[in-house]
């Protein structure tokens, strides 16, 4: 079987690790190229190390490489600010891109949820990491009960958040909270992240809060269950970290929200922790392991679709 070509532009440690996991467990596509603009990382160093094309000079030494004509998938793990030049000069020349960074030109994708619905987009973008992690269970819940509001604090160890994650912090939240209306299906939704410093490092954390008509318990714990199993075929270190929480809120009590009113219904809290699978960085970079994850498993399926072409 022909594999489809793929290059990676961004050579830091999202790029680095997404390079291992497409080398570990080749699917559908091949990785022919790692672009990057420090000589010196290790990145190129170790994509060097296994055969493949590398050029510090950014997108403009890509498309001076002879495998350029060649590529058919992109994935980006640079900066927001950076991806909006790249997508335009790939998507000039053909190339399908798989953006990692929370630039937020293409349509949001998370694998479980909406995984087929762009597959002839020319740019699918990933959310974040905090997206990937807490946008599946707010689906979880939206898909049983309409959700009003939902809310996700991401919390993950300072030492996985390298200079492009700290660069996009805004990014982060705003795109984040989008995501989480446009497809966790929240008519209102906010974002947190939390980089924590505690040594040693803290395992990824997420908390995601919601609240919805009313809905039977064991309605929602069956549809996050499920939802939850759906992730971890793709990050297997996804998982509850303790029993999915409830509060119930009536005519006799309501809860005030500033800004919403007055809000009847159900408030469901779910507690996540995310494991990486250590490909390249250490387990506890389980908020970069969901986002490479969900990227070459987003990548697989759109070089199947390029294949059946």
């Amino acid at each position: 079987m022909t594999r489809v070509k793929a290059v990676i532009i961004g050579s830091g440690n999202i790029g680095t690790d997404l390079m291992m996991k497409m080398l570990k467990y080749p699917q559908n596509m091949e990785l022919v190229a790692v672009v990057g603009i420090d000589a010196g990382s290790e990145g190129l160093a170790m994509a060097r190390a296994h055969g493949l094309a590398t050029t510090h000079e950014g997108i403009e030494g890509l498309r001076r490489l002879p495998c350029y004509g060649d590529i058919g998938i992109a994935f980006d793990a640079t900066s927001a600010y950076a991806h909006k030049e790249h997508d335009a000069l790939l998507r000039a020349d053909g190339i399908q891109v798989v953006d990692l960074t929370p630039a937020a030109i293409g349509p949001f994708t998370v694998p479980p949820v909406n995984m087929e619905a762009h597959l002839s987009a020319p740019n699918v973008n990933m959310v974040t990491c905090g997206g990937q992690a807490t946008i599946p269970m707010v689906a979880a819940v939206s898909r049983v009960a309409k959700v009003h509001y939902a809310e996700i604090v991401a919390s993950v160890s300072s030492r996985s958040a390298g200079p492009g994650t700290r660069a996009n912090i805004d990014e982060f939240t705003r795109t984040t909270a989008r995501a989480i209306e446009a497809v966790g299906g929240a008519t209102k939704g906010k974002a947190i992240i939390i980089l924590n410093p505690a040594e040693p490092p803290m395992i990824m954390r997420d908390t995601v809060f919601t609240l919805s008509d009313d809905v039977a318990e064991d309605v929602v714990r069956a549809s996050v269950d499920a939802m939850v199993g759906e992730v971890q075929k793709y990050v297997p270190g996804y998982r509850l970290k303790q029993a999915v929480q409830f509060e119930r809120f009536g005519d006799n009590n309501p809860l005030t929200i500033p800004g919403m009113g007055q809000f009847t219904g159900v408030k469901t809290m779910i507690l996540l922790e995310v494991e990486g699978a250590g490909d390249y960085l250490p387990p506890y970079s389980g908020n970069l392991d969901i986002m490479t994850a969900a990227a070459k498993a987003t990548g697989e399926l759109l070089a199947a679709r390029r294949m059946a072409a």
